[in-house]
């Protein structure tokens, strides 16, 4: 038996399949990683996403923001491996999805229960009343965009500086406390602190299969079943062999 062909019988035997993603499974959509010899520090400055730069040079950072998140990120779309998810996730298959990725790709791909650890891009919010608008193009025309009551808004994503939101806090605690198989796909396991996730459900007794082209630091620590290959690939292989039933 392969390691795909596992993957698929340690899932249907579960009662609580979660998910833990990383940047690596919305490569193949066209969005690149931060880090690395191709990631977008290596392009930009990530000063532009700390929180204290943000309230100083609020159109600075928004034009760079606007330029990365918004001209070139919106554009991508959900690939098969967003969509194989979404739908065990209405198989009843996968109950839960913890991502580390602000792309929004989970929810437009039509996942309904995901904890988006560093938030999303879809919403701004206002700095100053804390009202919400739909990240529109309309309103990102004028940088920086302002909020009715004239404060400046920011992307509802975590910026450096910033603490996890509590929301997304909740729904990781449930999520990690039913557990007891996860999925990680895409993730080093070098980001602090969500990259503490996948250990807290291995303490808890949880099966750990990840999917990664390349070895992560969960590998060799508390990896079960190790798929390398892409997220894709991998999940279509997982898919193919569910039964049609489930």
């Amino acid at each position: 038996m392969n390691s795909i062909q596992s993957a698929s019988e340690a899932m249907l035997h579960a009662k609580y399949v979660s998910v833990f993603t990383g940047a690596g499974i919305s490569v193949e959509s066209g969005i690149p990683p931060f880090r690395g010899e191709h990631g977008l520090w290596s392009t930009y400055n990530p000063e532009i996403l700390d929180i204290q730069y943000f309230t100083g040079h609020p159109l600075e950072s928004w034009k760079v923001i606007k330029e990365i998140f918004y001209d070139h990120f919106g554009k991508a779309v959900p690939n098969k491996a967003h969509l194989i998810l979404a739908d065990l996730e209405k198989k009843g298959i996968v109950k839960g999805i913890i991502t580390q990725n602000i792309d929004n790709l989970h929810f437009d791909a039509g996942s309904r229960v995901v904890a988006e650890y560093h938030g999303n891009s879809r919403l701004l919010i206002c700095t100053g009343c804390g009202k919400e608008y739909p990240a529109d193009p309309e309103l990102l025309a004028d940088l920086p965009p302002r909020c009715s009551c004239g404060s400046v808004l920011k992307p509802d994503f975590v910026f450096f500086g910033e603490g996890i939101p509590e929301k997304a806090l909740s729904l990781t605690a449930e999520i990690v406390e039913k557990t007891d198989l996860m999925l990680l796909i895409g993730t080093t396991g070098e980001i602090y602190p969500a990259s503490l996730i996948p250990y807290e459900v291995k303490d808890r007794g949880a099966e750990i299969i990840e999917i990664n082209p390349h070895e992560s630091a969960y590998t060799r620590s508390i990896t079960d079943i190790f798929i390398q290959e892409p997220a894709v690939k991998a999940m279509k292989g997982i898919f193919d062999y569910l039964p049609e039933d489930v």
